[in-house]
């Protein structure tokens, strides 16, 4: 971190299995952001003839949030650092989520790549009218407010309530 005095943001796959551990270490080194998460490149196996990889980019849909979501609302509070999310904000809905769990930045690219750029004026209308309608006075304000520490019931985001989930 001493190495450069620009801004230092981490982009991290969801695949470690102590995400919180080594986004606490992240943040104790000095990192001024973490990013959830990247999307790897995964090629496909065309079956034709002859056999040959795939190229194609899958683009991301809105349902990939919901693990974003997750970590974001479990990390909110817990470090210093700026949370980004990345991957699966599609609309107003995604982005506010993002927020509503903690984000502090809701990154979009495969909407604007089906859209256009214009799709960011549609989604900052639609943000804009839901805090209106709210009465938030700002962004600000109501960003973490369903993160694991100001929900009612913070179990919602233990791996514990995995198994009442698929029970009832």
């Amino acid at each position: 971190r001493q190495a450069v005095a620009i801004p230092l943001a981490v982009k991290l796959s969801p695949f470690f299995s102590a995400m919180g551990r080594m986004v606490r270490e992240l943040d104790e080194a000095g990192a001024d952001g973490f990013i959830l998460f990247n999307r790897f490149y995964q090629p496909d196996i065309e079956l034709g003839d002859p056999l040959s990889m795939s190229d194609s980019i899958h683009l991301s849909s809105s349902d990939e949030a919901l693990l974003r979501l997750r970590w974001l609302a479990i990390l909110r509070g817990q470090v210093e650092l700026t949370l980004a999310a990345t991957g699966g904000v599609h609309t107003f809905e995604d982005a506010l989520k993002m927020l509503l769990a903690g984000a502090d930045v809701p990154m979009m690219a495969s909407a604007l790549f089906r859209n256009g750029p214009e799709h960011v004026a549609s989604v900052l209308a639609g943000l804009e009218r839901w805090l209106e309608e709210r009465e938030y006075v700002s962004v600000e304000q109501m960003k973490g407010s369903v993160s694991q520490a100001n929900v009612k019931d913070p179990t919602a985001f233990a791996r514990s309530n995995y198994m009442q989930m698929i029970v009832n």
